[in-house]
């Protein structure tokens, strides 16, 4: 049983990465409903929320069900952090996770998420101050190195857990790869494997099929994944995945009905949670990802992004799984 804290998380649990503008609680909400076990907001810059601005309060919100769940923050000063761990404690997560990953040249020039990369000491006293200025768990999100030739995320892991930290979630590139080329997990391997790690250990990047993850399990040992761009538009993947470690099977893909199901319950959701206006426009972004690979969907995406009506969408919608409903599909 993988524990962060008190919080139990199953055997093998699968965690939702914070995305930034995708991870909100309208899509926690649909990746919660197909298997997610833990996941993240969105991060949260800690300057933010000290000057409590609106956008970084609100990526506050936690949902009941949607719990457990994890408060991100970012930042690169040290009293910021420790006042921020006040804030966030205040929102009643089961968990406080920092993000030491993120590689957006916006983030990383202030020496906050994979920037701080550069300079390990601050990394470790950062960390020290915002697991002194909370009782929640703390976890670190974080990459290999800040490039090829910083690869020292063994001994990061070591002096991250002295200082306690509760669970490490590793992505298997530099900052200076971004996302791309391959992810590399041999290092996140030897850091589960190393005698002297005792808390959980996730690691992320490229786990995009059933198949990948079961094999990454088997080859690295980690206690857990952790799965992004591939939810997007396919909450189902939590879903495969477990069905997949426990029986050997995929299940078939979702069919017209089901996405059409699952695309109407993320849109009101959007709209319970930013009003009609911004949750339709805020919805928007994820129609391709639903509806990728279906013949003629263009005619259909264009009135999606368009209408302002909640129930004019809806009504797009329905048009949508009628229209498709004795089509075969293929994803």
């Amino acid at each position: 049983m993988v524990k962060i804290g008190n919080t139990e998380l199953g055997e093998f649990p699968l965690l939702l990465a914070p995305m930034e503008d995708v991870s909100d609680p309208p899509f926690r909400a649909v990746c919660k409903e197909q298997g997610s076990d833990l996941m993240y907001t969105e991060f949260i810059s800690v300057e933010g929320l000290i000057r409590d601005a609106t956008k970084s309060v609100q990526k506050l919100d936690i949902w009941d069900d949607e719990r457990p769940i994890g408060i991100q923050i970012f930042g690169a000063e040290i009293d910021s952090m420790g006042r921020a761990a006040e804030i966030v404690e205040e929102a009643r997560p089961e968990l406080l996770d920092i993000n030491f990953g993120c590689p957006v040249k916006k983030v990383v020039c202030k020496m906050a998420g994979a920037g701080i990369l550069q300079d390990i000491p601050k990394m470790i006293r950062l960390t020290e101050k915002v697991v002194k200025s909370t009782k929640l768990p703390v976890t670190v999100k974080t990459r290999l190195g800040w490039d090829e030739n910083s690869l020292n995320i063994v001994e990061v892991a070591e002096r991250l857990q002295d200082i306690g930290i509760k669970a490490l979630t590793i992505h298997g590139r530099t900052r200076k790869q971004m996302y791309k080329g391959e992810a590399d997990w041999t290092l996140i391997g030897d850091i589960k494997n190393n005698p002297r790690m005792h808390i959980p250990i996730f690691g992320n990047g490229d786990i995009d099929s059933p198949q990948k993850a079961l094999a990454y399990k088997e080859s690295y040992g980690v206690d857990g994944i952790m799965i992004g761009r591939a939810s997007i538009g396919y909450p189902w993947i939590f879903r495969d995945i477990k069905s997949y470690l426990r029986d050997g099977i995929v299940p078939p893909p979702p069919d017209i009905e089901e996405r059409v199901e699952v695309a109407r319950r993320h849109l009101l959701k959007s709209i319970e949670w930013k009003g009609e206006k911004l949750g339709i426009v805020e919805m928007r972004r994820h129609y391709t990802n639903y509806f990728r690979e279906l013949p003629g969907v263009k005619e259909f995406r264009a009135r999606l992004v368009t209408e302002m009506d909640s129930q004019s969408v809806l009504g797009i919608l329905d048009e949508m799984k009628e229209h498709y409903l004795e089509m075969p599909v293929s994803y």
